[in-house]
């Protein structure tokens, strides 16, 4: 049986089916050296344990399917039904003991007499949170203060309920991720008793000027600057020289501290200490060197949680901040504005005031109204969603509401101070995100010019043309329309194991109980939903590729064999041939959606590692009525060193494309199981193995005529991406947000190969 708590030196930052988002990054950071409190964590596959212990699975599946999200009295009383059972089902002893023991570690003082538990922080760290292409920020709970075994077991139950808080529940539903693949993990970290606590953005993110970070900071814990309930210090500092370029003091008017009993509690300042500097020079100098340290080891910008106790600085968080986008130029105009505060989320919107003093207020808010409050909160999530745009009183650029309105594409300006006082229910405005500016009255000259720059800006894009085809990896009809919206050319990569989990059967029952059919159906129309936001672009799916100790909760799951390595075990094409029903079923589906006129919907195969596997293959679709090549682009995935070696006989027996999979051919290749911890810093793509693999399946394809792509997460990588760009590769199929950086890269990349 797995393991029910790892330590930060277990892990590392690709962990994060283990330790969730947050988990995996802290764990990251630790072993880059950076001063990261000590913790442990509870991992991911200990809440999977504890729900199959306690049949929890089918009753939150049928709880959470068959109604309207959008009726939220109903979304509320299902999630609190779900959150109720978790509270309520009992803890394993087996995985209890094991946090217990792990927690009197974590509170050992060899100075102290007499052993006392320790305050501790237990944070939520879903798995599906903190990624590069969603930020979840806020959706799952944190529990500060808590200290004593029976406390710290409560709290982990919670954090585990958490996943299901009616916002969280229907930001998943919304972005198209399955309640049942998302799985949580808890952060049990030794509490910082922070004299100072804040934020540092690796980039300035409401223009997104990459030279310039930004610090926000208050005094006391960090609950006041994430809440948004107080307005912190502002400090915007240049990266290369480390000097500041600006700050703004903000009026502190409290501080969150803790009583000897651990209980957080709010304090009002002083009248001189609300307008005092926060953050020493040397403070600013030193977070901003460690923000930096963290960018170049993410290679994207960084959104960092600090605290600051005794003159020692901590870093309790980061991840990536998932709105970086090429900046809009705009013109000033004439119109003075009413209110004014801090550009949060770029924009401009108009639309009907309605003020937000309390939750029960949120049924005011109707589709384009401007939602103006004291501060937004995570419960708001789902009307923010509704409102054209957000105005607050308080809060920065890194609260918890300016990260989601970025993310939502909301404008949104915060920090105004007086918004509820300015502004009254019924007055029409038009709210800039960018230069944080709210105008009366609906001001067409501003929304048109902002319109015009978006419309110059989106055409200079479409002149950025490269050699490289640059495709995006799109799995969810959720975020078709948003990856579309970069204008890729095309989907390198459908993965259709997220559609199968949102019908919650496994592919194996539906033959088992004779409805193949209803699986056809279901990729239909998942894959149209994505496709029609695509036409004439080639869109590469690729059938299941399903290990059997991933997909246990879905409906017949639990059926699946147990295997001593399901990694390089029964999956891809060697279960799809022993199961061709399966395999049929999901051919089917695309000769489907070619009758309905996709034709630009290609198959690609996983895992191969014979040429007798793609004879078969090409064999059950000629069965169904598909000619491969022919009637449909007939590929492989490159995953296998295999594969690699055998390249020239695929060629030979015919094949439209190949894709690189780039997780699976370094593991395989290196012979580093990607899900072992220990090992995990012997994990590198670019290892000389596999480059020199990579270099010689393009050569061979390009014999043949073969288009060759790669559509592994190694595809984002600007170090990969340019490696392959000089060695002839045809496409790049990366994640939403790296299509801009990576088109830019090509260019500047195939400009220097042209130059010589």
């Amino acid at each position: 049986m797995e393991k029910a708590v790892v330590w930060l030196s277990e892990i590392g930052k690709e962990d994060v089916a283990i330790a969730g988002g947050k988990g995996a990054n802290l764990a990251e950071m630790y072993n880059l050296g950076l001063p990261v409190p000590p913790a442990f964590i509870v991992t991911a596959n200990a809440y999977a344990q504890f729900l199959a212990e306690n049949e929890l699975n089918e009753k939150i599946a049928e709880l959470l399917s068959g109604f309207d999200y959008e009726n939220t009295a109903e979304l509320e009383e299902r999630a609190r039904k779900v959150r109720e059972l978790i509270v309520k089902a009992e803890m394993p002893d087996y995985i209890a003991e094991e946090i217990i023991e792990a927690y009197e570690v974590l509170s050992s003082n060899e100075q102290a007499i007499v052993q006392e538990p320790c305050f501790t922080a237990v944070r939520s760290s879903a798995t599906a949170e903190d990624l590069l292409t969603a930020s979840f920020a806020g959706q799952q709970e944190t529990y500060l203060n808590v200290k004593g075994n029976t406390v710290l077991l409560e709290a982990i139950k919670k954090c585990w309920a958490s996943l299901f808080t009616a916002r969280a529940t229907y930001y998943r539903h919304k972005k198209g991720f399955s309640h049942e693949k998302t799985l949580i993990a808890v952060i049990v970290q030794k509490m910082i008793n922070s004299d100072k606590s804040g934020v540092t953005f690796t980039i300035e993110p409401v223009k997104n000027d990459k030279s310039k970070l930004v610090i926000e900071a208050v005094f006391g814990l960090g609950e006041g600057i994430v809440s948004g309930a107080i307005e912190p210090d502002y400090y915007l500092v240049d990266k290369e020289t480390l000097s500041l370029v600006d700050k703004k003091i903000g009026i502190k008017k409290l501080e969150f501290t803790r009583d000897s009993s651990g209980k957080n509690i709010k304090k009002e300042l002083p009248p001189e200490k609300q307008r005092e500097q926060v953050l020493e020079p040397w403070e600013i100098k030193k977070l901003a060197e460690y923000g930096i340290k963290l960018e170049q080891h993410y290679k994207w910008p960084q959104d960092i949680e600090w605290a600051i106790e005794g003159g020692n600085i901590y870093i309790v968080q980061t991840r990536a901040v998932t709105t970086v986008e090429r900046e809009v130029k705009r013109k000033e105009i004439a119109a003075t504005p009413i209110l004014t505060g801090l550009g949060a989320s770029p924009g401009v919107a108009s639309g009907v005031v309605k003020i937000i003093w309390k939750l029960e207020d949120l049924k005011k808010i109707e589709k384009g109204d401007v939602l103006v409050t004291t501060m937004t909160n995570p419960d708001m999530v789902p009307v923010m969603m509704k409102s054209a745009a957000i105005v607050t009183n308080e809060g920065g650029n890194t609260c918890h509401a300016a990260i989601v309105s970025r993310e939502l594409g909301i404008p949104c300006v915060v920090g105004t101070r007086k918004a509820t006082e300015v502004l009254v229910d019924s007055m029409v405005v038009t709210v800039d995100g960018a230069e944080g500016k709210v105008y009366e009255g609906k001001i067409e000259e501003l929304e048109g010019k902002e319109a015009e720059a978006e419309k110059k800006a989106r055409a200079e894009e479409k002149r950025l043309k490269t050699r490289t085809k640059i495709k995006v990896n799109c799995d969810m009809p959720a975020t078709a329309e948003r990856a579309a919206r970069h204008e890729p050319d095309g989907i390198g990569l459908v993965r259709i194991e997220f559609m199968i989990i949102a019908g919650g059967v496994h592919p194996a029952q539906y033959i088992r109980e004779g409805r193949a059919d209803d699986y056809t159906r279901l990729l239909v129309e998942n894959l149209e939903a994505i496709a029609k936001h695509f036409e004439g672009k080639p869109i590469w799916v690729r059938t299941s590729d399903l290990r059997t100790d991933e997909y246990r909760n879905l409906k017949g799951g639990h059926l699946e064999p147990i295997e001593t390595d399901p990694m390089i075990g029964w999956h891809g094409i060697r279960r799809s041939l022993d199961e061709p029903e399966i395999l049929k079923a999901e051919f089917k589906a695309i000769k489907g959606l070619h009758e309905k006129g996709y034709k630009n919907i290609g198959v690609m195969i996983p895992f191969l590692i014979s040429v007798d596997e793609l004879k078969k293959a090409k064999q059950i679709m000629e069965e169904i009525g598909l000619k491969p090549l022919e009637d449909v682009a007939f590929g492989v995935m490159v995953e296998t060193p295999a594969a690699c070696w055998i390249i020239e006989e695929l060629c030979k027996e015919g094949i439209s494309f190949i894709s690189f999979g780039t997780n699976d051919l370094t593991q395989l290749t290196l012979g580093v199981d990607r899900n072992n911890a220990k090992i995990a810093k012997l994990f590198n793509e670019m290892h000389p193995a596999m480059l020199r693999q990579m270099e010689m399946v393009i050569e061979i394809c390009k014999k043949y005529g073969v288009e060759t792509s790669i559509c592994g997460q190694a595809a984002s990588d600007p170090a990969m991406a340019e490696f392959l760009i000089k060695h002839g590769i045809d496409s790049l199929s990366v994640n939403i947000d790296a299509i801009e950086k990576i088109r830019e890269l090509a260019a500047r990349v195939e400009q220097e190969i042209f130059e010589h």
